[in-house]
């Protein structure tokens, strides 16, 4: 239902543990805080939000982009950034990932391409409470058979948090 993603309206601080290089056995981590600003679209198409990292990539923006169907029952999500628009070199919207939401968790897949392959994305939302959620994002190059976790964002709402919380390895 379009209203899956009120948990995340409002302000959030948002702790990062993203993997440097994807897909590629690596080990090596960059942990860092950002910020974020979720609002609904009218009349429930969706939701859109800011990500701003702090520290991290020095004046690097991101932003989602969640377009509710209301034929399907899915969730469209489209990651936009500026480094690239979230476009492809055609110009066009980079796809995105398409899901829905199963007892409390939200998991959404699409195809893309990393370095001119291509590879299958999953997001997954879960541990949504009223003032917490955890974001991760992994990459599949077989198909989907095996993921690698290359990003993940626990979420802190800003009214609640008095201190940011870190993520553990794993």
């Amino acid at each position: 239902m379009s209203t899956n993603f009120d948990f995340l309206r409002g302000h959030w601080n948002v702790e990062n543990r993203r993997l440097q290089q994807r897909l590629q056995g690596n080990d090596d981590w960059d942990e860092f805080s950002a910020t974020s600003h979720n609002q609904n679209l009218p009349a429930g198409i969706g939701n859109y939000d800011d990500f701003i990292p702090h520290d991290w990539r020095d004046g690097f923006v991101g932003m989602t982009l969640r377009i509710f169907n209301p034929q399907s029952h899915l969730w469209s999500i489209y990651w936009l950034d500026n480094e690239t628009g979230g476009l492809h070199p055609s110009g066009l919207l980079r796809n995105p990932v398409v899901g829905k939401f199963s007892d409390g968790v939200g998991v959404f897949e699409g195809d893309e391409e990393l370095d001119g392959r291509p590879i299958r994305v999953r997001y997954t939302w879960s541990g949504i409470a009223a003032h917490s959620a955890r974001w991760e994002q992994a990459m599949s190059a077989d198909g989907g058979v095996t993921w690698e976790m290359n990003w993940r964002m626990l979420f802190t709402r800003r009214d609640f948090a008095s201190q940011p919380v870190r993520l553990n390895a794993g």
